[in-house]
């Protein structure tokens, strides 16, 4: 039989050595998180897990242990029927479960009887939470950052993505975390990851960086949402270099409208969004902004909103935050479709070179 344990560190360290990583946990622990790249295969699936602790803890462990394994068993033989019939003995997987136990060693253990060379990883994905936690701030800080600054509406989003498609290096945190970063910035139909899982994106992402080259990254503050950003990650950015886009206010109107034409198509929602910010702004104000959009006046909210309540904390927070910002590059963009930033992303690049 073909199997051996590794550390989680070491496992992290060459992901890319394995023709597969297998999560043995699950369906609700894996989707709250799991390594980079993983799928799942449960041993026991959620309903199945319940009544095997419930069998634990009320009746015996002897006995849990027994329906326990005749209900794995069958799950690991549906797993290999689906996946493993025609591929061949030189396939090496890499399998974890919550502690590196019974889950994850069932299956290890019949995959290695089949003949496959499997790697366990010792401790499970518990393991593997903890070393990813202590790699995010080495990680974050070996990169160096130009930040991408500009009030809400200047394109900052739009610019990360130009820069990536000209081979420019970025660090998208607002695609991590799925969120826009503000109040208003939950995406329908986008429910954003647990801090465990944003953590995981985060990892892979900087891991993915080359620290000879620069990365382009947008000014963001500790959360993105309901996701924090690590620490170390935030001290850096606040250290780096800045560049500023500049837009006219009618033409960030503009590129609001257009990117959260969401709202306009759904006036409850975005009136139930607006409620977030009663406490700041006051009962009268978030009212009359809320008749506005229901009687379609999108763009007269969007203006007040930005003029009245995001410029000037904007300003405040980055001139508090940012060491660099003071004195950064500005960029007058004017907004015309997508083909603005990408003129702008040559123009800086080049200038960067």
């Amino acid at each position: 039989m073909s199997v051996h344990k590794i550390s989680a560190t070491e496992a992290l360290q060459h992901l890319a050595a394995f023709d597969a990583l297998i999560d043995a946990r699950s369906e609700a622990e894996f989707a709250e998180d799991h390594l980079p790249g993983a799928v799942n295969w449960p041993t026991l699936n959620n309903e199945e897990r319940r009544v095997i602790g419930t069998l634990y803890k009320q009746v015996n462990p002897f006995e849990a242990k027994k329906r326990g394994a005749a209900i794995s068993a069958r799950n690991i033989a549906a797993h290999i029927e689906r996946e493993l019939l025609d591929t061949p003995k030189s396939w090496q997987p890499l399998v974890y479960c919550w502690r590196g136990g019974n889950r994850s060693g069932a299956l290890a253990t019949i995959l290695g009887a089949i003949g496959f060379k499997v790697t366990l990883v010792e401790g499970g994905y518990k393991a593997y939470r903890t070393a990813v936690l202590a790699d995010l701030p080495a990680m974050a800080q070996r990169l160096r950052y130009r930040v991408v600054c500009g009030r809400t509406g200047t394109g900052k989003t739009h610019l990360l993505q130009a820069l990536a498609a000209q081979g420019a290096q970025i660090l998208d945190l607002e695609a991590l975390a799925q969120h826009r970063s503000s109040v208003l910035g939950l995406i329908p139909g986008q429910p954003q990851p647990s801090q465990k899982l944003f953590d995981s994106r985060l990892w892979a992402a900087l891991r993915a960086l080359d620290p000879a080259r620069e990365v382009y990254v947008e000014a963001e503050s500790k959360r993105v949402g309901n996701v924090t950003v690590p620490e170390a990650l935030i001290h850096a950015m606040r250290a780096s270099p800045c560049l500023t886009l500049e837009m006219d206010l009618p033409d960030r109107v503009a590129l609001l409208l257009h990117d959260y034409a969401f709202f306009a198509q759904d006036a409850e929602f975005f009136c139930d969004r607006l409620a977030t910010l009663t406490e700041l702004r006051g009962r009268e104000t978030v009212g009359r902004w809320q008749a506005q959009a229901r009687s379609g006046h999108m763009a007269e909210v969007v203006e007040d909103l930005l003029a009245n309540h995001y410029d000037p904390r904007y300003e405040e927070s980055m001139a508090r935050n940012f060491v660099a910002y003071p004195t950064s590059t500005r960029w007058p963009v004017t907004y015309q479709g997508a083909g603005s930033f990408e003129v702008l992303a040559r123009q800086l690049l080049a200038a960067s070179n």
